[in-house]
């Protein structure tokens, strides 16, 4: 059963963002971040759209849009904010983990 929880957020802006894509690709508006091992850091997130909340997911809510975790990449993540953000060098969603010890220059990677 997928358990719906504070412990970890989707801002606005990445709401937003998923919604225009989901709407043009004509797909759920459900966003999935997963952790693999590797990276320069030691572990990377990992996006892509989901077609549906899985069992063991934990998932978290802005409007219409969600964001889920499996439930074992919640574990490294719990308390992190997934936002979009637009810069000079490009836009990209990106994790604000509090549970990272350090991270790589472009944000894709870290360690605990």
């Amino acid at each position: 059963m997928a358990t719906l929880a504070p412990e970890i957020a989707l801002t606005d802006s990445a709401a937003a963002r998923v919604a225009t894509i989901a709407a043009k690709q004509g797909k759920p508006a459900i966003l999935r971040l997963s952790v693999d091992g590797g990276g320069c850091s030691g572990f990377q997130y990992k996006f892509g759209f989901a077609d549906a909340v899985e069992s063991d997911d934990t998932v978290a809510e802005n409007g219409a849009v969600r964001l889920v975790v499996d439930s074992v990449s919640i574990d490294l993540v719990r308390g992190a904010a997934v936002d979009y953000v637009e810069e000079l060098g490009g836009a990209a969603f990106r994790v604000t983990n509090p549970q990272a010890a350090s991270g790589c220059g472009c944000g894709a990677s870290f360690s605990i």
